[in-house]
């Protein structure tokens, strides 16, 4: 992806937020009603644990689909096309929130507050469980890919007896703070020698976007997408693959088939949530991993590098045996983490609410303490979103952004640092 000149970047990163401090949204009144079940103060994890020689309980093994296999798939489908493709072709549109019903609303953070919101329709999202989100901002150091601003939330879609069924991305459209598109492309995995794929049957809970290549975790370890292989479906039908006539997503125009994945050797830790960290040189992927509030251990954090060889653009660095290996790695109190973030000394552990209804919490940690963000006068620290989420940080525009059940929000990663207790 070709580079913008830092003058043009920081040009349009001031006036981005220019606009967004003088349109900060009034988003705290349906999500300040905390009932007294919610009012309390979670037990502080204390201050990050470092884990010094542990490299083998994070290798991942690489295993890339071969060129042909890509190719012949490609043959078949016709030529892949890229994001710009997919975003001219947005057919729905996002909600602000005087349109979102109140229950929605709720499940925002209490505090700090969003200072940009917006639910999915609920018909278009019926059956669907919302995961991860990642942005343009992963994608590329200036906030844009080409000249788009680019969101993408990772939704799966409840199977048979609960287990996951599908696995769908929405490629969001954001360009205009106050008009949201968005159109849909299913998540595949090439089968017989890309003569074929199927639907990626996982939830889909992290996601990172960057260099070009979509890295989603899955029960399996880390499946790896090429944002320049879009294919297009040819055939518009609820099966998935190749069907009489041509080719079939769901009922999806767009198809993304991975590229290639990564998978935890025997023993090791598998990525639950991941993001992008922009402040290490190079940027690196951490990890974090879901560890009950009832087990006997504790959460492993964990950052991959990536590859610097140009060719390998957006995938992880990896040794002669084709293993990427942790380059720094912590141990946390914090149990049911579901979003991680890690910029600078700090990292940022979105916790799940005990309280399917309630909030969840916020913690930042580092090797010295633990704070968490604060609301309400007796100093709760039940004040994130309803139904926590993977946690995206926009470097150029300062905003952090998640997910919580259909809302979409964004606020200053600043005003979580302010808001801490």
């Amino acid at each position: 992806m070709k580079q913008r000149g830092r003058h043009r970047r920081q040009k349009r990163g001031r006036a981005l937020r220019a606009f967004l401090a003088g349109t900060a949204l009034a988003l705290t009144a349906a999500a300040t009603m905390i009932s007294a079940s919610q009012a309390t103060v979670s037990k502080d994890p204390g201050g990050l644990k470092t884990l010094a020689g542990s490299a083998a309980e994070f290798r991942l093994r690489e295993r890339l689909v071969p060129q042909a296999t890509l190719d012949r798939l490609a043959s078949g489908m016709g030529r892949p096309v890229g994001v710009r493709a997919v975003l001219d072709d947005a057919d729905h549109s996002l909600r602000t929130p005087a349109d979102c019903a109140t229950a929605d609303r709720a499940a925002l953070p209490v505090e700090p507050a969003a200072t940009r919101a917006y639910c999915w329709d609920a018909a278009d999202t019926r059956g669907w469980r919302a995961g991860a989100v990642t942005t343009s901002g992963d994608a590329d150091d200036d906030g844009h890919w080409g000249e788009h601003r680019v969101l993408l939330s990772g939704w799966t879609h409840a199977g048979r007896a609960g287990a996951p069924g599908l696995a769908r991305v929405a490629f969001v459209d954001a360009d205009d703070p106050d008009n949201l598109v968005y159109t849909w492309a299913l998540l595949a995995v090439p089968v017989d020698g890309g003569r074929d794929y199927r639907g990626l049957a996982s939830a889909v809970s992290g996601m990172t976007w960057y260099q070009g290549k979509l890295l989603v975790t899955t029960a399996d370890g880390l499946y790896v997408y090429d944002l320049h292989r879009v294919q297009r479906a040819t055939v518009d039908s609820g099966r998935v693959g190749k069907v009489p006539g041509g080719w079939s997503a769901h009922g999806y125009r767009y198809v993304l088939p991975a590229i290639g994945s990564y998978r935890p050797t025997p023993g090791a830790a598998r990525p639950e949530a991941i993001s992008l960290d922009r402040s290490t040189a190079p940027d690196s992927l951490v990890a974090s991993e879901r560890v009950s509030s009832d087990s006997d251990r504790h959460t492993r954090l964990w950052r991959y590098a990536f590859s610097a060889d140009p060719a390998r653009a957006g995938l992880l660095a990896t040794d002669a045996a084709g293993e990427a290996t942790a380059t720094r790695a912590y141990e946390t109190k914090t149990t049911d983490v579901s979003g991680v973030l890690s910029y600078g000394s700090n990292w940022y552990l979105d916790r799940a609410a005990d309280d399917p209804a309630g909030h969840g919490t916020l913690w930042r940690q580092n090797t010295h303490d633990a704070r968490a963000t604060q609301c309400g006068t007796d100093e709760s620290t039940s004040c994130w979103s309803g139904r926590a989420g993977s946690l995206s940080y926009w470097e150029e525009t300062g905003e952090v952004w998640s997910q919580s059940g259909r809302m979409l929000y964004a606020l200053p990663l600043s005003s979580i640092d302010r808001s801490l207790g």
